[in-house]
């Protein structure tokens, strides 16, 4: 690589393959929150994690329970910043 190439600069353009689910599921987060707006998104965020965390208390809805209360933190964290 020459000194002044763009390669030089940035030598990895790309996120690692292994990091595409999680920046698209973001990216999907970051969708929901600009349509329907910070303070919706926020209580919204708060419903799913409290529905997940009920959920999770309870042995049989742990499957469902997690991924709720984990999709409710991103909203909720995605209407922080």
């Amino acid at each position: 690589m020459r000194p002044g190439s763009a390669a030089a600069c940035n030598p990895r353009p790309y996120p690692p393959f292994m990091l595409w689910p999680l920046i698209g599921l973001w990216k999907l987060i970051t969708l929901v929150a600009n349509l329907i707006g910070i303070v919706l998104s926020l209580l919204i965020g708060a419903v799913l994690m409290f529905v997940g965390f009920a959920l999770t208390t309870t042995i049989i809805g742990a499957v469902l329970g997690v991924p709720l209360f984990l999709i409710g933190m991103l909203l909720f964290i995605r209407g922080l910043w």
